[in-house]
């Protein structure tokens, strides 16, 4: 079985919205056993989405649509559908009904316009929207772009001396564009008729994804090579953002049980080869597991900015509750903060410069000192695009780390990318340093 996704709007391909329909739709759309192999957006042309329609009901057997079905002469889905069908379109008076029903209860005055929300191609079949103005699209259409005819008089005369019974048929679900209303139809509405068209879909896909850090993309493949390569059951993918790394296994079964089993063995293999590498699971950052492990350990830290100019604090602050264990930061991003706030003798700046091992590790005893925490963990660099030297390149960073047990450093280099890209990446670099020394410490 294969499913397309298409999202419709000028406003998606000039770049000016972000298409957050398709990824959503993607994530439950797989949860429930309908594999998603091509997402397509379009712009608002009449004839471009016709042939898209058409090409998307030739290759796929559920095709999933989001927006153009709003009231204005830019939102075309009705006609492209009607088209791509063969039909025409025509006036569904209860559909009209619910719209004149929703203006009146939240008191404005509908527009003529919106009479056209309630026209759909012939033998359609209406998705009520109890939230919006544009209700959703249901029908059925053969993959030759004929429409699919309800009584098996009709077939049979369209299929004439065809051998096959039933010719087959491709499912167009159009959906308004709005994310709002769109989760509200398809949750509400749309998975339960899914499900029963389409019986013997694949069952459950589940997707476990592990999230490393600390080896690129190529060296954490290089470990697991054999779990990636294109026909292994289960299916191992690997996918990098922002220097994250992630395993992505995708179990199928019948039920959610037998997903499971067949990702658990796997999951296992590849935590025991990465070891410490994988840090999480799901859409959990870096800041997630140093949270977890500040309070399983019941530790505190404090933290000190140079190049990271708050990012360190501002991902520690994302996570409710951290107040108990994140006592406070300073950004001292000129070297007279340095040496007033957090303590940095001004002779070791002159001699080392504020980006090296020294200043770094003279930074976390600073921030550790000054607001009496287990731990603290300092950043300084330089993040460009000026400010380099010969023998301190834009992408140098240190890392300082201050414990009960003393004080370290790490040199590390972040030279791919902008100023933020750099800059982000040492942030999470900074955290990485502090979650490894704080998985080493023992549970009270």
């Amino acid at each position: 079985m294969k499913v397309e996704v298409i999202s419709i709007g000028s406003e998606l391909t000039s770049g000016r919205n972000l298409d957050t329909n398709t990824q959503w739709l993607s994530r439950q759309l797989q949860a429930l056993g309908f594999p998603v192999r091509f997402h397509t957006t379009l712009a608002d042309d009449l004839d471009e989405n016709i042939a898209a329609f058409r090409f998307a009901s030739e290759r796929a057997d559920l095709v999933i649509s989001t927006g153009g079905l709003g009231p204005t002469q830019d939102d075309l889905t009705r006609e492209v559908l009607a088209a791509v069908a063969g039909v025409e379109l025509t006036f569904d008076q209860a559909s009209f009904d619910a719209i004149q029903r929703l203006f009146a209860r939240v008191g404005r005055q509908m527009t003529e316009r919106n009479r056209v929300q309630a026209y759909f191609p012939k033998r359609a079949t209406a998705i009520p929207n109890p939230v919006g103005t544009a209700p959703g699209i249901w029908m059925e259409i053969l993959k030759a772009g004929v429409p699919a005819v309800a009584s098996s008089k009709e077939q049979g005369a369209r299929i004439q001396n065809h051998t096959h019974a039933v010719l087959p048929t491709t499912l167009i679900v159009a959906l308004p564009g709005v994310p709002r209303e769109m989760r509200h139809l398809f949750e509400k509405q749309v998975i339960q008729q899914l499900l029963a068209h389409f019986p013997n879909r694949m069952g459950v896909i589940l997707e476990r994804k592990l999230n490393t850090f600390g080896l690129g993309e190529a060296a954490v493949e290089e470990k697991v090579m054999d779990l990636t390569r294109r026909d292994h059951v289960p299916e191992v993918g690997i996918t990098a953002s922002d220097a994250t790394i992630s395993l992505r296994i995708f179990g199928t079964g019948a039920n959610q049980a037998t997903a499971e089993a067949q990702i658990a063995p796997i999951e296992a293999i590849i935590r025991e080869r990465l070891g410490s590498l994988v840090f999480g699971t799901g859409d959990e950052e870096l800041q997630h597991a140093v949270a977890h492990l500040l309070s399983t350990r019941l530790k505190t830290v404090a933290v000190a900015e140079s190049l990271t100019g708050g990012l360190v604090m501002n991902r520690l602050c994302q996570i409710p509750g951290i107040s108990a264990h994140f006592l406070g930061g300073c950004v001292a991003y000129a070297n007279e903060a340095k040496v007033q706030q957090l303590g940095v003798p001004a002779e070791l700046i002159a001699k080392h410069g504020a980006v090296s091992a020294e200043v770094a590790e003279a930074m976390a005893l600073g921030a550790r000192d000054r607001f009496g925490s287990d731990f603290a963990v300092s950043t300084t660099g330089i993040a460009g695009p000026g400010g380099a030297t010969e023998t301190k390149p834009v992408g140098l960073a240190y890392i300082g780390l201050a414990s009960p047990e003393g004080v370290t450093s790490f040199m590390v280099n972040a030279f791919i990318g902008h100023r933020l890209d750099i800059m982000n990446r040492v942030a999470k670099m900074a955290l990485n340093a502090l979650r490894l020394a704080l998985g080493k410490i023992e549970l009270r």
